[in-house]
């Protein structure tokens, strides 16, 4: 073997191919050419992860009265606080939102498309997510991974369809580390028989699409969208079946097969966060969007007493009991994202911590639920400190035009919730 010649080499994949990734591997020498190693490191993977939560907050208690570094955490966000050389919370962006259904935020919060007109079945443009996949998702098992505590998928493809998300924690958690039923041969005929009847589907789909009208020649095209979907899909399972998934130490595969209920819902959703935290950490994907919740269909909180859902609780009407019971949805909700950050922020690598490795975007596509106000909308930027991101200031696009507004009175802050204090913050 001729160490000068670097044929000793071995690349971070093939080791993983190799060994069967316990957990994920740690960045080694052999790793990087002896003429580079005292210089240069190869690059660690860079991951992204975005979290929905329906209908906005009470924004009488969310709103951070001072810009800057000096800024004060609000009751909602003070669990935070540990983390607050991590965070950047923003205010004062908004959506335009146009007429039609406005309980449609949350399909277009990644895209910046329009929330819609009623049409169904409803159609947006490439998602943040996806756009970052495309680049970010080669090197992994799966390109970027679609979550949904309930609701949809927060991901929309380049035809402009809604991606599928998985709800079931024991689905999810098969997906990235369970052993197969079948052996590699029987999989990958699977895989190919699949393939061939996709083929024959496809084409008798596009010879149809000659023959008729234009109502039923989009119904086609959305069909041949979610072949085509399905057909990469499938290739990429056919090129992963040599790989081992990453292998989990027994505690932290039973930890993360607990049986939750959704009525434990504080449970429930570290349960979500657990899985996002070790698929990111065996690198499976790199790429994370998880629907907290759905606009129709947030989570009661039994733990805490709260038994309305997030919907009924954001259309208080300005009944002051249902805006304190709000508030404490809203820091219940903090409090499992920063758990979140404490799971990433533990576990180490290379460069640091993994949550370093990583930015999340947290925030909902609504400001005031009640009336559907899409003007400072409520978002935290968190991690990616090896990213370049630089946190530790509430960043407020409402100044300084804010200081006109009496943030006292409910009326004059709903009013900076339904139109922009910057129209050009969006």
């Amino acid at each position: 073997m001729n160490i000068q010649r670097n044929q000793w080499l071995v690349s971070r994949r093939h080791l993983l191919r190799g060994l069967g990734a316990v957990v994920a591997l740690p960045w080694l020498q052999c790793m990087c050419p002896s003429s580079a190693r005292a210089a240069t490191r190869p690059a660690a993977p860079k991951r992204s992860v975005f979290l929905y939560i329906p209908n906005g907050v009470n924004t009488l208690t969310w709103q951070i009265q001072q810009a800057g570094a000096d800024y004060q955490f609000p009751e909602p966000l003070q669990s935070l606080e540990r983390h607050r050389a991590r965070v950047t919370p923003i205010s004062g962006l908004h959506h335009p939102k146009a007429i039609g259904s406005v309980h449609s935020c949350e399909h277009v919060w990644l895209t910046g498309d329009r929330c819609g007109n009623g049409e169904k079945p409803f159609r947006s443009s490439l998602s943040a997510d996806q756009v970052i996949a495309e680049v970010q998702g080669a090197d992994t098992r799966f390109s970027s991974l679609e979550l949904a505590v309930t609701g949809t998928a927060l991901g929309w493809n380049r035809d402009g369809t809604n991606l599928p998300a998985e709800r079931n924690p024991q689905v999810i958690f098969d997906r990235l580390f369970g052993v197969e039923k079948d052996s590699k041969e029987v999989i990958r005929k699977r895989l190919e028989r699949r393939g061939s009847i996709l083929d024959v589907v496809s084409d008798d789909a596009k010879a149809m699409t000659r023959k008729v009208g234009a109502e039923d020649r989009t119904k086609l095209d959305e069909y041949l969208t979610s072949l085509r979907e399905l057909e990469l899909r499938t290739e990429r399972a056919k090129s992963w079946i040599e790989t081992p998934k990453p292998k989990l130490d027994p505690t932290v595969a039973a930890h993360l097969q607990r049986k939750v209920e959704m009525s434990q819902a504080g449970e429930y959703y570290r349960l979500f966060y657990d899985l996002m935290a070790f698929a990111l950490q065996t690198d499976s994907t790199r790429v994370i969007s998880c629907m907290i919740g759905s606009e129709g269909a947030g989570l009661s909180i039994p733990e805490i007493g709260l038994v309305w859902g997030r919907h009924e609780l954001s259309h208080h009407n300005g009944e002051t009991e249902r805006l304190r019971r709000l508030t404490e949805a809203d820091t219940f909700l903090i409090e499992q994202f920063a758990y979140f950050l404490d799971r990433l922020n533990g576990m180490q690598e290379l460069e640091g911590s993994l949550l370093d490795q990583t930015q999340i975007l947290w925030g909902s596509g609504m400001s005031y639920g009640h009336g559907h106000g899409n003007a400072n909308l409520p978002l935290l930027l968190a991690g990616g400190k090896a990213l370049g991101f630089k946190h530790g200031k509430h960043v407020d696009f409402n100044l300084p035009t804010i200081g006109q507004y009496n943030l006292t009175e409910p009326l004059e802050h709903y009013r900076i919730c339904t139109r922009p204090v910057d129209d050009a913050a969006r």
